[in-house]
């Protein structure tokens, strides 16, 4: 079962979304920090990575003007958000201080 975007962003565990595009060169650089920051904090945090160009409606629900745009969600809240591509060190410390 698919859950809904409202759901996932409800978890008590931070969960950042990573808005992304196949045609973004940014998006394709920040794929792989995404994953080490996940393979670091493993349970600590989910990371849903959506495409804008197959979710127009909810990119534009969250007002997502560039890509790559994280959001990082606790409790259906958004805690943060940034353009743009940050380092696996700055990633993290955004989620751990969630």
């Amino acid at each position: 079962m698919k859950s809904s975007f409202s759901d996932i962003i409800k978890s008590e565990t931070p969960v950042l979304i990573d808005f992304h595009a196949d045609w973004c060169g940014p998006c394709k650089m920040l794929g792989p920090i995404l994953k080490e920051v996940k393979e670091e904090l493993g349970d600590k945090v989910k990371i849903v990575k959506i495409d804008v160009d197959r979710n127009q409606p909810l990119a534009t629900k969250y007002q997502v003007r560039g890509v790559p745009t994280m959001i990082l969600f606790k409790n259906g809240e958004q805690l943060w958000r940034q353009s743009g591509v940050l380092s696996k060190e700055e990633i993290k410390q955004k989620i751990t201080s969630a």
